[in-house]
């Protein structure tokens, strides 16, 4: 009960910083927004060989890809806002009061998620006049997969700085870690695209799965299995990542 009321704490003064500065969500969305707009009429020929025939078919094929893609790239960059607060001493001055210091990385981890959710659902809006037809239940167990995705990422982004602690040495470490897991999870394109070798790798990158589970969810196929494997799986991994991360917290913040 505690750390629940601990964590609404840190959310609530987390989210009232976050809306103090709205120019940050705006710039959240300028890339994806863009990619929406100029790299989608690309699809409908690319993926011809896979169906599609208009660009709501593209759309049901890239705006999933598109959100997992925020979820991993935004969520391994969060962390520089707690870098900044650990640079300035905010943490530190937190850390003397009686709150529970799970509850300071998890209040901070559902702020960045929630944001992320808010710009994923900005996009969703954006995309459907374009085409793009997805059903309440799908697009709701789609945006559930999102948020698992994008708490994994954030709690992997946190260790990272909890660990590195370095701006220079940070910046490399995340473009290292993220191209690779987003590539092999098929954000741009399907990896039904891919050779062999790819999606056997991609078999072990729980994004993957995700990506897969939301397309099939804005495709309206919510019984297919890869739905609730990619649940499954990506429940089970952001568990265990939020556990470790905590833990972690926990040891570097004396």
């Amino acid at each position: 009960m505690k750390l629940a009321r601990d964590t609404w704490l840190i959310f609530q003064r987390q989210m009232t910083l976050l809306l103090r500065s709205k120019i940050w969500i705006i710039i959240g969305l300028a890339q994806p927004i863009t990619y929406v707009l100029f790299f989608t009429p690309f699809l409908k020929p690319a993926l011809a060989s896979m169906g599609v025939k208009d660009y709501g078919d593209a759309f049901r094929v890239y705006v999933p890809g598109l959100l997992m893609a925020m979820a991993c790239f935004g969520g391994l960059w969060a962390g520089l806002g707690l870098l900044g607060e650990l640079r300035a001493g905010i943490v530190e001055r937190t850390r003397v009061t009686q709150v529970s210091r799970t509850a300071m990385l998890l209040g901070r981890a559902l702020r960045d998620v929630v944001n992320m959710l808010i710009q994923a659902l900005i996009i969703t809006l954006i995309a459907l006049p374009f085409g793009l037809k997805v059903g309440l239940a799908d697009l709701l167990l789609a945006y559930v997969l999102l948020f698992l995705a994008g708490l994994m990422a954030t709690a992997i982004s946190y260790d990272i700085v909890l660990l590195v602690r370095n701006e220079g040495a940070l910046g490399p470490t995340i473009n290292t870690i993220s191209q690779p897991i987003s590539l092999l999870a098929g954000v741009l394109l399907p990896l039904a695209l891919a050779p062999v070798w790819m999606r056997d790798i991609a078999l072990w990158n729980p994004f993957a799965w995700a990506t897969n589970g939301m397309r099939a969810l804005f495709d309206g196929h919510i019984g297919d299995p890869v739905v609730w494997q990619g649940v499954t799986i990506i429940g089970v991994v952001t568990l265990a990542t939020v556990v470790l991360s905590a833990r972690l917290f926990n040891r570097e913040i004396r």
